[in-house]
């Protein structure tokens, strides 16, 4: 996603936490459910997973995409390549996308990061553009490309039961740990190497950002925001059902005696 420079943890906060309420600020519109794509096929008998299967939104907070979760304790069924593109291309190109690279834009020219970008509207298009690059090509080369290559499943499977630190250590370490298309857990090559890629294409547009040190700022950064997103998406549903508007749905459709 987008890269900036990091000299120190301060400074690292500082930005990932401005990138999470960038993620987040529109944060109330309830999104519409989609089947989660572990789901058998249609025509399957009443007796199948499916027929009972949760329900994920498509979105977190209504803004952030969440077209990859689905539920770990269903029996685990692969899916094919063109599946694994089509949530690559979901995640690289829906509208979310255009505020976030918006706002990191905003947020690099404020503190001048890459200062041979320029300032002025030429330089927020600068950073825009590259902000909007750093995403779609780390979406697709994590959950499209590689995946397909390496047979390796990019979804997140979610937990959903268990203490909160112990669930928050499972979304944590599925950065690096995956299951193939066999449903045995590997190594997450897909989001190390992928993301390292994206980081090594990255330094032929951020001219002031070469250096070794930068480069392991960029692909520690990018590891940690992906973690932060599984973890958004491991507690969604709990979080949803502690808003006001779910609560006051719930009272409407159940009235008290």
């Amino acid at each position: 996603m987008v890269y900036t420079r990091i000299a120190s943890p301060i400074r690292f906060s500082w930005i990932f936490r401005a990138y999470v309420l960038a993620v987040s600020c529109a944060c109330a519109q309830d999104a519409g459910p989609a089947t989660v794509p572990n789901a058998n096929p249609a025509g399957s008998s009443a007796g199948a997973p499916n027929s009972t299967s949760p329900k994920t939104d498509k979105r977190v907070f209504g803004i952030l995409p969440n077209y990859r979760s689905t539920d770990a304790s269903l029996p685990f069924q692969p899916i094919r390549t063109r599946e694994k593109w089509i949530i690559a291309a979901k995640d690289s190109f829906d509208w979310p996308l255009l505020f976030v690279a918006g706002g990191l834009a905003g947020l690099g020219q404020l503190t001048d990061q890459n200062p041979s970008l320029g300032q002025g509207i030429k330089g927020y298009g600068n950073r825009y553009m590259r902000s909007y690059a750093d995403l779609a090509m780390g979406n697709l080369l994590t959950e499209g490309l590689l995946p397909s290559l390496f047979r390796q499943d990019p979804r997140y499977f979610r937990r959903g039961t268990g203490g909160f630190w112990s669930r928050v250590a499972y979304a944590t370490s599925r950065i690096f740990v995956t299951k193939t298309d066999s449903g045995r857990n590997r190594f997450n090559s897909s989001e190390v190497l992928g993301n390292s890629i994206a980081v090594g294409i990255s330094n032929a547009y951020y001219p002031d950002m070469r250096k070794a040190s930068d480069n392991v700022g960029k692909l520690t950064f990018q590891l940690a925001n992906d973690a932060f997103s599984n973890v958004l998406k491991e507690f969604w549903p709990d979080i949803k059902n502690r808003l006001p508007s779910r609560n006051k749905r719930n009272r409407a459709s159940h009235p008290s005696d």
